[in-house]
């Protein structure tokens, strides 16, 4: 996207003002939506987002500036100027000018698609959209569905005065099915919403007469359920999204954009037990074609597969470049950003709890009365202690080891660092879904997960 030569005097004149690091991060990013409501189009858009960021470092102080200008003249004056903001006394780097040593890194294709989205044009896709809301129809209660097909093309450029060179693309879709049902009296709304690195086999692999379908359930059954019972009782969280807990007031907590502040309960505990031993909490990079993989970070770096918790004891953290200089922990490939109008810190991919051996009907066996939370929605988490509240969206009654009636309207109330060390056993149904996770950096895409597991005891927010 930039020639060698620019880059070199851009990294070379954010160092000109003393700076320990200079970074140039460049991208082009191609987004895409398709969004119909009872099979009307409502929205298609479409927009190329272009432009670069530069980040000077001063021991483990930052400034950063970005600019959608990304002509040689802008790209010098931005970094010159960061270099002004800071001041100092005009170091230059040891090999000077075009000194630097670039690695060239280039991606290998490990998530590449294999239909691109080229391949087919605006017909064929509301044609998949008709098939979503022809799935969604498995009641006449079905009031209104809506489908949304996202697209995101995302090529970007790396480097910096440590001689990283890095390109990557990452191309993102999902498919989205929100449903409204009703009966008159009441109204209720299901959801579903797959989504993968990969092109439009992203159909193929989720057809999206099943994502509706699968949307419309959710929706049903808490049309026909009754208020969900209260109190603390043994609780067992279903596979997929019910990882959003554990995303929320555990993920974050490992972070070292918090850790490196001692803002995270679990900042100085490496290889002490924070979790049942029958935990494992991996957050993982490299998985093919997953949400949140990339191959390569956003610092430029490799990423990797990083085990947070083994067995119970907390191994490593997710570490960012910055957050390695503030801590002394390793580097893991964990620095993420929005786009380019964001600077990198510490964040997550595709964060799950690891599958055990017990299988998933076991874990009801000798419940005589609990919750089963198939499918979690939207919560509250407060950042540095992991207090949460989640809303069950799909939600049943355990009764005597069986899975009884549907409920609605629950919440599961806890502390994230409490109810994994309530964690008595885990399924083997690992399963993982996408979701996008705000925090310092932006708004990235992630995948959270985790199989069936059961929990002795949480606080269950209901109407009963």
């Amino acid at each position: 996207m930039l020639s060698r030569r620019v880059v070199e005097d851009v990294l070379a004149s954010g160092r000109a003002g003393g700076a320990d690091f200079a970074e140039l991060y460049v991208e082009r990013w191609y987004r895409r939506g398709l969004r119909t409501i009872d099979c009307r189009v409502r929205e298609a858009v479409s927009g190329i987002q272009y432009g670069a960021g530069v980040r000077l470092a001063y021991g483990t102080e930052v400034v950063y500036g970005y600019t959608n200008d990304l002509s040689e003249r802008s790209l010098l004056e931005l970094a010159r100027t960061l270099g002004e903001v800071k001041g100092g006394a005009g170091r230059v780097d040891e090999a000077g000018r075009g000194g630097i040593d670039f690695r060239r890194e280039a991606a290998s294709g490990l998530h590449a698609p294999e239909r691109p989205f080229d391949s087919a044009d605006k017909r064929y896709r509301l044609e998949r959209l008709r098939e979503l809301d022809q799935g969604a129809r498995i009641a006449p209660e079905i009031r209104q569905v809506e489908g949304q097909l996202l697209e995101w093309q995302q090529q970007v450029l790396i480097a910096n005065s440590d001689g990283v060179w890095t390109e990557d693309e990452r191309v993102r879709s999902r498919l989205i099915a929100q449903v409204i049902a009703s009966d008159g009296s009441e109204t209720q709304t299901g959801s579903h919403g797959p989504g993968l690195s990969v092109g439009l086999e992203l159909f193929d692999r989720f057809p999206p007469a099943g994502v509706g379908e699968r949307a419309a359930q959710v929706a049903m059954a808490n049309l026909r359920g009754r208020p969900a019972p209260a109190g603390t009782m043994p609780v067992v969280i279903g596979n997929g999204f019910g990882g959003v807990i554990f995303h929320e007031a555990l993920g974050h907590l490992l972070e070292t954009t918090s850790v490196a502040k001692k803002a995270s309960v679990l900042s100085d505990k490496l290889g002490e037990m924070v979790a049942s031993e029958v935990v494992t909490y991996i957050d993982d990079g490299t998985t093919p074609h997953g949400w949140g993989s990339s191959e390569y970070d956003d610092e430029g770096a490799p990423t990797e597969r990083t085990v947070l918790i083994r067995n119970g004891l907390l191994e490593s953290y997710m570490v960012d470049r910055m957050g390695g200089l503030r801590t002394g922990y390793r580097p893991t490939g964990s620095g993420r950003r929005q786009d380019y109008t964001f600077a990198p810190t510490s964040r997550m991919r595709n964060t799950f709890i690891a599958p055990g051996d017990t299988p998933r009907e076991r874990l009801f066996d000798g419940i005589e009365y609990g919750l089963y939370a198939k499918s979690l929605g939207g919560g509250q988490v407060r950042p540095g202690s992991g207090e949460y509240n989640f809303a069950v969206r799909e939600g049943y009654v355990i009764r005597n080891g069986k899975v009884e009636e549907p409920v609605r309207g629950a919440m599961l109330v806890g502390k994230g660092t409490d109810t994994i060390t309530k964690i008595e056993a885990v399924s083997d149904d690992l399963s993982t879904e996408p979701g996008m996770c705000g925090s310092l950096s932006g708004s990235l895409p992630v995948e959270v997960g985790q199989p069936h597991l059961l929990v002795s005891e949480i606080v269950v927010g209901g109407e009963a």
